[in-house]
């Protein structure tokens, strides 16, 4: 085993031989969307991006899902798998086959397996001071979907959430592997600063983000100044909070938005600065919104420090 879990890394690593390690992971969850077909094309590219942030090449699929006994019509459960197919095809990932349970709730997702080279993986524990730190894809995704149960979400928000989830961070990987990149992690569930708080710890430093370069979708800062709100946004600042330094001037909404929990949001990467900016043009060429957002320093205080 190169790779486990004790520092919270996106994907398990299990080394071959000399040249090859598989690398493995799992993820579903409930639908953040009303459409079947959506829904299974979002779970897929959720589930690549954690190969995807290890520097991996995904390279099959074992379909998970949970669905209704009664009450509800098969055809849903189709659609959902069709998108699904759809988007690992994008990919250019075999699916296998899979599992499927009765539940009462609807949850969806897959086991991913993937490739890397030993000495290529990509972990979330290689930040080093001085690192220049790079955000892909705009942030707000959980505050627009719980929008969207209130029907607080406008129709142009939703589209746009649903276009940020549905895109593969395949073509940022792509480009990462080009690089000096020394971590990089996807940024889900706990938000922009939980996972960041994640990569100081396993790195043994400080990450340090300039709020005012932090993307995000406008109307998400909006619905945040309405305090519509994720409920595991609290609870992501509870465990952090202790070792984060916010400044005061900093506004409360962007402090929710950094820790607004994403489906399928984009990679934080940690790149030599000598490197940031062929890195930063190599993106745009490749069509990936990346942010310069910050660095990493040495530790001598907080993990996590927004100025």
């Amino acid at each position: 085993m190169l790779v486990g879990y004790d520092t919270a890394d996106d994907a398990g690593v299990f080394r071959i031989d000399a040249e090859h390690a598989l690398v493995q992971t799992v993820d579903f969850f409930t639908p953040v969307v009303d459409d079947p077909t959506l829904f299974g094309a979002i779970a897929a590219a959720n589930s690549l991006s954690d190969v995807y942030a290890m520097g991996a090449e995904p390279l099959t699929a074992l379909a998970i899902a949970c669905f209704p006994e009664e009450g509800m019509d098969l055809e849903i459960l189709t659609r959902i798998m069709s998108g699904g197919v759809e988007k690992l095809r994008e990919a250019e990932v075999a699916l296998l086959g899979g599992h499927t349970v009765a539940d009462p709730e609807i949850k969806f997702g897959y086991s991913i397996t993937g490739m890397v080279h030993p000495d290529r993986i990509m972990t979330n524990a290689g930040a080093r001071p001085g690192d220049a730190l790079v955000l892909t894809k705009p942030l707000g995704i959980g505050i627009l979907t719980s929008g969207i149960k209130f029907n607080r979400t406008s129709a142009e928000g939703a589209d746009r959430a649903i276009a940020v989830m549905t895109t593969l961070n395949r073509a940022a990987a792509e480009v990462m592997r080009k690089f000096d990149c020394h971590a990089a992690t996807d940024i889900t569930g706990f938000g922009l600063l939980g996972h960041a708080y994640e990569m100081a710890e396993a790195s043994r430093a400080a990450l340090r983000f300039q709020s005012g370069r932090i993307p995000f979708i406008q109307e998400a800062y909006r619905l945040a100044e309405a305090r519509v709100l994720p409920r595991t946004i609290a609870t992501t600042w509870q465990m952090i909070e202790p070792k984060t330094s916010v400044a005061p001037s900093v506004p409360e909404p962007l402090k929710h938005v950094m820790l607004d929990p994403q489906t399928s949001g984009g990679l934080l990467i940690a790149v030599g600065a000598t490197e940031l900016g062929a890195l930063l043009e190599e993106m745009a060429r490749s069509r990936v919104e990346a942010c310069h957002v910050g660095l990493v320093e040495e530790c001598t205080g907080p993990r996590i420090i927004v100025d």
